[in-house]
């Protein structure tokens, strides 16, 4: 479980085939508290730590960083989400943002995030307004009736407020800090993103759809 607030923005240094794709993050999570197996949200999709180790053990990484973890990332993981499609999927080099998973205690700054994406929205305009930048995403048709306007998603492990929704349509404002501290700051139009719609939305349509019945 996570909250969608990004604690750091990793860079991929190598990926492999394998059955499945092997994927190694370079991070800035000291690597000595990184259990195997632990859950670590990349770019708000949920993967398992197999694998990690401190600059030189494995991998060589930039100074800002404090180590490296691996992750596998499934066929299935791979279609349903941006992680091989479109103009950025995952790459060497490429940046991703990263969350650690959700202890008891941890204050809940944004959303109850699973881990889990729905599916993938498109970047179809930036606008800036003030400080602020406006971006104007499309969703699956299937996913449009979970997002609400002042309501929650998860857009690669970013918890955001929709500000308006018109179909498949809807609009979010990215401040200055936001830009700055995840991978949002780089940003086009044409971009592949992670979406997440709010659990909450998801058990209402359901609940609406068995009072029907």
């Amino acid at each position: 479980m996570f909250t969608g607030i990004v604690t750091d923005v990793g860079t991929i240094l190598a990926t492999e085939e394998r059955g499945d794709m092997r994927v190694r993050i370079a991070c800035r999570y000291d690597p000595a508290t990184i259990d195997l197996g632990a859950s670590i949200a990349c770019d708000g999709v949920c993967l398992t730590v197999v694998d990690r180790g401190a600059p030189g053990e494995g991998a060589d990484v930039s100074a800002d960083m404090a180590g490296w973890f691996d992750v596998d990332v499934s066929a299935e993981t791979l279609a349903r989400t941006a992680i091989g499609r479109g103009p950025k999927p995952w790459a060497p080099g490429r940046r991703v943002n990263l969350e650690r998973a959700l202890r008891v205690g941890d204050e809940l700054g944004g959303h109850i995030v699973s881990g889990h994406v729905d599916g993938v929205a498109e970047i179809i305009a930036l606008t800036p307004e003030g400080d602020s930048l406006r971006v104007i995403l499309r969703a699956p048709e299937a996913l449009a009736p979970f997002i609400a306007p002042k309501g929650s998603v998860a857009l690669d492990g970013t918890s955001l407020t929709v500000n308006e929704v018109e179909g498949a349509t809807f609009g979010i404002n990215l401040i200055p800090h936001t830009r700055a501290v995840t991978r949002w700051g780089e940003a086009e139009v044409g971009d592949l993103v992670n979406l997440e719609v709010d659990t909450l939305a998801r058990y209402v349509a359901r609940l609406h759809e068995w009072q029907r019945q």
